[in-house]
């Protein structure tokens, strides 16, 4: 915009202004003329002055909300944009702030138990943070010689080598150390994966969880990877960990032969592992008999896993150990959330269960002409509000009015309320009689209605308010399919035959006889 466009401008607004002071000198002084006619002179004064500053509060109440709206937070679309919190530096910073988004999630949860153990995870993952320990893990059958290596790790005797199957019934940990590494490092000794029986079972989940805590994954072998061992070895790697496949007891073959196990190992693990991270190793090899002496026991040949554990260590220990928390904080999160998730599901289904048996209480009691009514009886806007505060959501009684009128729409749209109405008549008309019937169907099929709409609100509600791909018809049409299933719609009816229908049915026996025409 030029100057001389700017002048004209200020020129109008002044010749503007000047005409609305003209015009309001002109209507104070109308007034005080009519007034002077009606009133003494002395009181002409303090009542103009009291309509005008009445005139002047009202034109500032009406003005404000205008005036609020031109401000620049509170303009549409002219929000100023909250600042977003600056990305962490590292993956321990994201990891600390995992954590205290955690806190949060498990103040709102009620259940003392469950709380209680995830802060207790999430306290030892804040330990763990400060500390910043390496853990290794060891992982494989127990014949592969796991206690065994640890053992020529170690440089003395830990656990029960040579022990049957199942003898390692619990972890256990070792200090390693390993020179110019300043962090303290960990070897766990895992119970056997791949056991027969309960307790092999339970053994290898206690194996599992201590794997998903570690930095660095040992999964020892004996020989070629069999499909059970192969599934195990996919799963340590789905878990997003380094990992190193070490390929034990190679004083029992060849060098031939060890060469063309490893090539075989490598080409197993494919993108899954290096070449490198593919080590052979002999922790305990077999003693060399010596004629008219003492048998010769040969040393644990461990030093190329040694070196490798150290280069891996000290090229990416820092990132191991955040890659490793961040990881927990993310699971730790994700199982917070879930049980949040789970509280808030049966808080908002029990309102559901209350509004739909309200509804079909109050239609028991007073039915309504014409069925379809049902239609808009089974979504109602005070359930949405109370459904949407569960969720940590604040919904305007308009807001939440739109929302029951559009699944109420759907309801009517597809069908679903005179198919709804006409699947209850079927199971209800059966058992009961034709004085009961008409206002059962009506009550229990407004509660049916509601229930299939309650669910809906819930799954957008637990969506963050989205209705996702396929709209609302989708989800509306789920939650009532859902509800046809025969189990589902058998455990409804009961209800219903208990909080409807019995009612109506003693109401109906208590009223005097019908007079005779």
């Amino acid at each position: 915009m030029n100057t001389r466009t700017r002048l004209w401008i200020a020129a109008a607004a002044l010749l503007l202004a000047l005409m609305v002071v003209g015009l309001v000198l002109q209507a104070v002084n109308q007034l005080v003329w009519q007034l002077s006619a009606i009133l003494p002179y002395g009181l002409v004064g303090p009542v103009v002055f009291l309509l005008m500053a009445g005139a002047a509060l009202l034109l500032a109440q009406l003005a404000w909300p205008w005036l609020r709206s031109l401000r620049p937070g509170n303009r549409p679309g002219g929000r100023l944009p909250a600042q977003p919190p600056a990305p962490p530096d590292n993956r321990r910073e994201a990891a600390a702030r995992q954590l205290e988004g955690i806190d949060q999630t498990l103040e709102r949860v009620r259940d003392a138990v469950e709380r209680e153990a995830l802060r207790q995870q999430q306290q030892r993952m804040a330990a763990e943070l400060e500390r910043g320990d390496l853990v290794i893990v060891v992982f494989g059958t127990g014949s592969a010689g796991k206690t065994s290596l640890i053992r020529a790790l170690l440089r003395r005797l830990v656990g029960r080598v040579g022990a049957p199957m199942g003898a390692t019934g619990r972890s256990s940990r070792y200090r390693l150390r390993l020179q110019g590494l300043q962090r303290a490092v960990w070897l766990v000794d895992t119970p056997g994966i791949l056991e027969a029986g309960v307790d092999g079972a339970e053994r290898e989940r206690l194996a599992r969880a201590q794997a998903s805590r570690a930095d660095l994954l040992l999964l020892v072998v004996d020989g070629d990877l069999r499909a059970a061992e192969y599934q195990v070895f996919e799963a340590l790697a789905a878990l997003g960990k380094r990992l190193l496949l070490v390929l034990n007891k190679c004083d029992l073959r060849g060098e031939q032969e060890e060469q063309r196990l490893l090539a075989l190992l490598r080409r197993r693990c494919g993108s899954r592992l290096a070449p490198e991270d593919v080590i052979p190793a002999s922790a305990s090899p077999q003693s060399v008999p010596m004629p008219g002496g003492q048998p010769h026991q040969p040393e644990p040949e461990v030093e190329r896993l040694l070196l490798r554990i150290a280069a891996v260590l000290h090229a990416e220990g820092e990132d191991l150990i955040a890659d490793n928390l961040l990881l927990q904080c993310r699971q730790l999160g994700e199982a917070s959330r879930q049980l949040l998730g789970e509280q808030r599901r049966g808080d908002a289904a029990r309102i559901v269960d209350r509004y739909m048996w309200i509804g079909a209480g109050v239609l028991a009691v007073t039915p309504l002409p014409g069925i379809d009514l049902l239609g808009a009886a089974a979504v109602n806007a005070q359930m949405v509000v109370e459904i949407g505060r569960v969720y940590g959501v604040t919904l305007s009684r308009a807001t939440a009015q739109d929302l029951a009128l559009s699944v109420g729409r759907t309801l009517a749209g597809l069908g679903l309320v005179k198919g709804g109405v006409g699947l209850l008549s079927a199971a209800l008309s059966l058992s009961l009689p034709a004085l009961v019937v008409g206002r059962a169907i009506q009550a229990v099929s407004a509660a049916w209605l509601t229930r299939v709409a309650g669910q809906s609100f819930i799954t957008y509600f637990e969506r963050d308010q989205d209705w996702g791909d396929g709209g609302i018809q989708d989800v509306v049409q789920q939650h009532y399919d859902l509800g046809r299933r025969e189990g589902a719609l058998q455990q409804f009816l009961a209800v219903a035959f208990r909080r409807v229908v019995e009612p109506l049915q003693r109401k109906e026996r208590q009223l005097p006889p019908r007079p005779q025409n």
